[in-house]
């Protein structure tokens, strides 16, 4: 059985009878479990729902377990679609746009597709892989949006989006060796992606890596990058919206920081405070902005850390009282967290060769504190910076 059968074999009444059936089994279980239901079930159906089983546990993290208990999924699909909180972000920026319909284009097992409906926004969604537009078909079923989505097998490249208000392009970025760093290199490219989205009567979104350079962006698109909880997700480069614009979304939230195109802060002396930004706000090149809402400067002129005497929170930057700054020495480090006590230690770094897990085998904390050190460069020089979190609304002493 392949596995777009295993698929359709899933969709009938026994299928979906199994599901229920093999609904949260514990993978030290599953022998057991399928040794079982083959004296009923057919042992390719047994397999079917049992590998299902297991692609749900994974994607509950991305869909949230109520939607990814109905939904259906394939190993690619759990590890590259959206993750449902971004998803709906961005389906709520189009229907402000004033979007109410939208080709879909490389959508996957329908992430997106799903949040465009719930939205409200008719979908045209489109992949050329047979068993993927299958799954997303069966997830706009699952979830009650079949009225709102039409899955298309077929070649973006050969879809007429003239009907549609907005075009989102999610190329494939992944090929047979990996990640696919050359814009040009997606499926389809990146400069296919940008003709198609200027194309677009109202608007467009093209889902790009957040790795992507600030030089290929294309002239008159708005760059976002996004994070959610503090990991960065994605780029999207819009059209339609504010030319030219850069900004860093945080979810949840959502909060945005727009670039004022502020000159690179200056270097400064170690100060009471060390705010790390948001990864999405370094990747969006927003440190300068960062840096001029808490009254800082910076560590290093190549260190996105940023140093101020002052606290004034801001949600684009975790803030840290930073108690003891040395030149790198694992000794040293090691005679100061035996003297306070720390057993505790969480190692942050930029701009420093060692790993974590290597730092903390040699210094081996012990004790009841906990306490942040930070591996950096202070003005060029390899540097630590001990420390802790302030937490919001608190003054930051200690």
């Amino acid at each position: 059985m392949n596995d777009l059968d295993a698929l359709l074999s899933l969709l009938t009444p026994e299928g979906r009878a199994l599901l229920d059936e093999v609904r949260g089994t514990d993978p030290a279980h599953e022998l057991a479990v399928a040794t079982r239901l083959r004296r009923d079930h057919p042992a390719a159906l047994v397999s079917a729902a049992l590998g299902q089983a297991r692609l749900r546990q994974r994607a509950v993290a991305k869909f949230g377990a109520q939607d990814a208990g109905r939904m259906f999924f394939t190993p690619n699909g759990v590890e590259q679609s959206t993750r449902t909180t971004v998803a709906a972000y961005r389906a709520e920026r189009m229907k402000a746009l004033g979007v109410t319909s939208v080709a879909d284009l490389c959508c996957g097992i329908g992430g997106d597709a799903i949040a465009l409906a719930r939205a409200g926004i008719r979908v045209l969604a489109v992949d050329r892989d047979p068993l993927t537009a299958a799954v997303a078909r069966a997830n706009a079923d699952a979830l009650g949006l079949a009225g709102l989505v039409e899955v298309r097998e077929a070649d973006v490249t050969e879809v007429d989006t003239a009907g549609y208000d907005a075009v989102f392009v999610d190329p494939a970025r992944r090929g047979g060796r990996g990640r696919i760093f050359d814009p040009e290199a997606y499926s389809p490219p990146l400069s296919w992606a940008v003709e198609a989205a200027r194309r677009a009567p109202l608007a467009a979104a093209l889902k790009v890596a957040p790795g992507i350079p600030h030089e290929a962006v294309p002239a008159g698109a708005e760059a976002e990058w996004i994070s959610d909880g503090g990991d960065v997700k994605e780029a999207v480069l819009w059209f339609g919206t504010e030319p030219a614009a850069v900004r860093a979304t945080l979810l949840p939230g959502p909060r945005t920081l727009l670039s004022r195109r502020l000159p690179d802060p200056a270097v400064r002396p170690v100060g009471r405070y060390l705010y790390e930004p948001d990864g999405a706000v370094v990747r969006a090149h927003l440190v300068a902005e960062v840096a001029d809402q808490v009254g800082g400067g910076l560590l290093d002129a190549t260190i996105a850390y940023v140093t101020a005497d002052g606290l004034l929170p801001t949600p684009y930057a975790a803030a840290y009282e930073i108690t003891d700054h040395l030149p790198f020495n694992v000794k040293k480090l090691k005679a100061l967290l035996r003297e306070r006590g720390v057993g505790t230690l969480t190692v942050k770094k930029r701009g420093s060769a060692v790993e974590p897990e290597e730092l903390r085998r040699k210094v081996k904390p012990q004790g009841p504190n906990a306490a942040t050190v930070f591996l950096t460069r202070v003005a060029g020089a390899p540097a630590m910076l001990i420390g802790h979190p302030v937490r919001p609304g608190l003054s930051g002493t200690s």
